[in-house]
Formats: C-alpha cells, structure tokens, sequence
C-alpha cells in the first residue's frame, strides 16, 4: 500500500480535531467583525494541518493527554497560518491566490490582512499560556519560548528574509545552494522542528528522545520543502522562484529528498514499532 495511503487518514482526522478546537477558541476571541471574518478565512482555508498532526503523534509517544497535544497542535497552526497570510502579501511574496482561493488581502484587504496575521501570531503564545495546555507552567514556558525561536528573527522569520535576498529584492548576486538550504530550513523546516520537539516536551520526554524527535522534525521539514518544489517543478509552477530544484535540477534534488527521508526515518529508530504513522508520514514524502 501507498505509504500516503496509510497515513492520511489519520492525519485527517487529527485535522477535524484541530479544526474543532480552532473554532472553539475564535468563538470565545472578542474582535472587531471584519478582523474576524478575515482570521477565520486565513484559518480555515484547506490546510493539511499536518504541523499539528506531527505535533500530536510525537505527543502519543509520551502518553500526552490528546486534548492537551491538540491544543498545542492548534497553537502552532496559528502560527503556521499566520505566516501564510503574511507571506502571500505584495511586499513579500506578492501571491494573489492561496490554495485555489483568493490570498486573504485579495479577500480583504493589505491592512486587514496583517492585522489577521498579527492576531493568528498572538493567539498562539494566548492557547499555549493556558493551564489546559499543561499544568506545569514550566511546561507551557517552555513550549512558548520554543515556539517563540522557531517562528522568530532566528527561525521563519529569519528564513523569510533569507527568502527575499535570494530572489534578488536586494542585490543581484547568485545565491549559493547552502544559502539557499537554510533559507528553507528556517522558512520551512524548524517549525516542523518544533512541532515534535513539543510533542516531546508535552510528554517531558528524555533529552536524547526530545533530541531525536526534534532533529526528525527538522529533516522532515526540509524533505517536505524539496517534495513540495519538486511538485511545482513538475506543475510548471513557480519557474521563477529560487529552490533547491532549480539550484540542482530535478534528478539531483530528487536524490537529496530521499537521503533525508532515510536520515529522517533512521531517527526514528529509537522509538521501535510505535512511530509507525510518523515513518509513513515522512517515507510518502520521497514517493
């Protein structure tokens, strides 16, 4: 069977899930009416949430409590979110259009797009300082500071203007293939990173099972950026955009995706049989 085929119903369901708690907590946020409708649009615009999927799965590792890793699940979906409705806008990436539909300023407008973006960020240090998340506040501290590092000047953010230099909105010069990998792996791959670390510190994991587990979750963001621009590259999409593809051609690139898919699921190793549904999830990446 199709290793897609064994997780993605799982990975849907984690969605539901994720859904549910997401509209639980916009329908107890106080906003103005406009600022709603546009964080509701960005936030149910037909992700994967595969993020908080991850984030759940390592969580089960542990034994976390499904409530509480959902919950954290539906914290980093906001900044996940977020970072998309930022992206998308014409002093970034300049997309008019977002999985089909219209990029939330096209929807709304520039102004009440980052406004949106703004509020997706700031709920997601609101969901995890809550005690549901966990009853240690050393606990939620943690995952606050983590998710802080990821999504911040040293992780997306980082990554986004690394983005921006590389596609010239600076200088000319031709960016390097290794200026190019951590330009995705901060853009892209340490908020997978993050999403199994917090699994693990949810469960209060060891250092060298949180290490394992954060260090898969970084190889499997960057399988999943060179995946996904192999897709593009197959699509004619994006012909103009500086990637890993098109940095070393499809044939190479293609053999670089499932080098770090082994590298990811030798991580898992330690784990034994009980990470079942997270090999399968980062072995359909190089298929």
């Amino acid at each position: 069977m199709h290793a897609t085929q064994l997780f993605l119903p799982t990975a849907e369901k984690t969605g539901r899930e994720i859904d549910t708690v997401l509209k639980k907590i916009l329908r107890e946020q106080k906003m103005p009416p406009r600022l709603k409708k546009a964080v509701v649009y960005a936030i149910f615009s037909g992700g994967k949430r595969l993020r908080p999927f991850l984030l759940v799965e390592c969580a089960a590792l542990f034994a976390v409590p499904r409530k509480r890793a959902l919950l954290a699940g539906a914290a980093l979906e906001c900044v996940h979110a977020y970072s998309l409705v930022h992206d998308d806008l014409p002093a970034m990436d300049n997309s008019n259009k977002r999985r089909g539909k219209p990029s939330t300023h096209k929807a709304f407008d520039e102004a009440t797009a980052i406004l949106a973006g703004d509020a997706l960020l700031t709920f997601a240090f609101e969901i995890l300082a809550e005690p549901a998340v966990h009853p240690d506040p050393a606990v939620r501290a943690e995952l606050i500071t983590e998710l802080a590092k990821a999504a911040g000047a040293s992780g997306m953010v980082g990554g986004q203007m690394l983005d921006l230099e590389i596609e010239g909105r600076f200088t000319k010069q031709k960016p390097s293939l290794k200026q190019i990998r951590t330009m995705q792996k901060l853009k892209t791959a340490v908020l997978f990173s993050f999403a199994c670390k917090a699994g693990a510190i949810l469960g209060r994991a060891p250092k060298e099972q949180r290490d394992a587990l954060e260090n898969f979750g970084l190889l499997f963001g960057e399988a999943f950026q060179i995946a996904d621009d192999l897709k593009d590259a197959k699509a004619d999409k994006a012909a103009s955009k500086t990637t890993f593809v098109t940095a070393i051609g499809k044939e190479k690139a293609q053999a670089e995706l499932r080098r770090l898919v082994q590298k990811a699921d030798d991580d898992l190793n330690p784990f034994g049989k009980r990470v079942a549904m997270l090999r399968t999830a980062v072995e359909s990446l190089g298929i």
